[in-house]
């Protein structure tokens, strides 16, 4: 080997040495960077040694696609949870203290307490207060599920901005990979800013790809709509200024297409679009109904002469039977002849039929029947519409208790998906890290490995450079 040849060796040696530690470094330096994918400097063989052909970046797309599906499916429980959480807050949290139920049988206990002491003042007007406090609980209930629907579609507003956005970069990220690919320059960068688009799509909406020539992705949602081929298709939505039990939300659409909700308790939802929507369209609006029913079965109970009578509403007049009445849940009130004159609820006369045999000038103190018969209403069965998604045959009691459990089986069985879910993509994170992340002791083995094949030609210069010493000196 001539002199020149081992000094060509050794600069090479030493070029490619400063660009694998330049790699290595790189890697270190985003090891806590969830979104980057290791980077590997390939050699190949030359004249003049070893050089880098190529920087390889780690990657898997089996992985990488499992972990997208499940970043969708744990967001969508999340987010389906947080509103069910939120609607249990209005409720009175774990003991559901503020709920209907709980003042209905307060006020169930109250009325039967009166009836046993009719002649009681204050008793009576303690069964006033109990009607008003459950008529509150009711109406500021069903306040709170259309505050709750009205916020869901402000969000859903704010996250289809938020997805118009994510594709726009993502458009931009992928034309970047596709020009890197076709003229060979390097575009790990550019790979990396799009899988990391890619997790950030997969949060609101669930996604596939599909990766063509020139490494160009093509995203459609889980349904099979297109969201991206060379350009963004537009996501629309329109939001909705104010909520009531009649209101209908809009759709979002993506390329003309709308976005189906999620369904049940452990949600099919992908991406929290769907489960906002779920929350929105479905649960909150089958708790309404429940709401709605309640509130007509009260008026209904403790109606007089075929109108309203301690229990009124808005409309003031007797709904129908069995067939839900739309916002009558929110305007629910006691009558107010009853604060005037607690005892109304003893003898009747809301209507001007008093059924008190001594009539509403000289009443009988001990005279119950009417009351008697309410307590024997609100244990017997009456009809419910099943649009409220309960049993349509039940005590009115029955029916309330029936409407939390309802509510609690279903927030109680996305608490527990919402556990698997999370576990299932620390889980698959966990997997995709293993294959693209950065291992910290690799990276810095390879360094001492680096040290030493920097040595190495270090050592061979100095040998180089010693024998042209000896050479320049010989011929002296």
């Amino acid at each position: 080997m001539s002199l020149s040849s081992a000094i060509a060796i050794a600069q090479s040696a030493f070029s490619t040495t400063a660009s694998q530690t330049a790699t290595v470094s790189k890697n270190v330096a985003n090891a806590s960077n969830a979104d980057y994918s290791r980077r590997m400097a390939m050699l190949g063989t030359t004249a003049d040694g070893a050089q880098i052909v190529s920087i390889y970046r780690a990657q898997n797309e089996a992985l990488l696609k499992q972990n997208l599906t499940s970043i969708s499916q744990s967001s969508a429980q999340s987010s389906l949870l947080s509103g069910l959480e939120l609607l249990k807050s209005a409720l009175g949290g774990n003991d559901y203290e503020t709920a209907p139920s709980t003042y209905l049988s307060a006020f169930r206990d109250s009325l039967q307490t009166f009836a046993s002491t009719p002649g009681n003042s204050t008793i009576a007007a303690t069964v006033v207060a109990d009607a008003s406090d459950l008529a509150n609980s009711i109406s500021k209930t069903a306040t709170a599920v259309q505050d709750l629907r009205l916020d869901t579609d402000k969000q859903i507003a704010e996250e289809v901005d938020n997805l118009n956005a994510l594709l726009a970069s993502f458009e931009t990220a992928n034309n970047a990979v596709k020009q890197a690919t076709a003229t060979g320059a390097d575009a790990t960068a550019a790979l990396d800013e799009r899988d990391k688009l890619l997790k950030q799509l997969s949060e609101l909406v669930g996604i596939s790809t599909v990766t063509r020539a020139d490494n160009d992705t093509v995203i459609y949602t889980s349904d099979g709509t297109v969201l991206f081929e060379t350009q963004a298709r537009q996501v629309t939505f329109t939001a909705t200024s104010a909520f009531d039990a009649s209101t209908t939300g809009n759709a979002i659409f993506i390329d003309g297409v709308s976005l189906s909700a999620g369904a049940g308790a452990d949600t099919t939802a992908e991406g929290k679009l769907a489960s906002l929507l779920q929350l929105r369209d479905d649960i909150a609006p089958t708790f309404q109904s429940q709401l709605d029913e309640m509130a007509r079965g009260l008026v209904s109970l403790f109606q007089e002469d075929g109108a309203p009578g301690l229990f009124t509403w808005e409309d003031g007049t007797l709904p129908a039977d069995g067939t839900v009445e739309p916002g009558i849940a929110a305007t629910l009130s006691v009558n107010a002849a009853a604060q005037t004159n607690p005892f109304l609820l003893r003898d009747g006369g809301f209507n001007g039929l008093v059924s008190n045999p001594g009539g509403a000038t000289d009443p009988n103190s001990g005279y119950t029947d009417l009351l008697d018969g309410f307590i024997t209403a609100m244990d017997g069965d009456m009809d419910f519409d099943a649009a409220a998604g309960l049993d349509s045959t039940s005590s009115i009691m029955e029916f309330a208790a029936s409407s939390i459990g309802w509510f609690e089986q279903i927030r109680s069985a996305a608490s527990t998906a919402d556990d698997n879910k999370t576990a299932l993509l620390a889980r698959t994170e966990e997997a995709l890290g293993n294959v693209t992340g950065v291992s910290i002791d690799e990276e810095l083995s390879l360094l001492l490995d680096l040290e030493q094949s920097y040595k190495a030609s270090a050592k061979l210069i100095s040998t180089v450079d010693a024998m042209m010493a000896s050479l320049l000196e010989a011929v002296r």
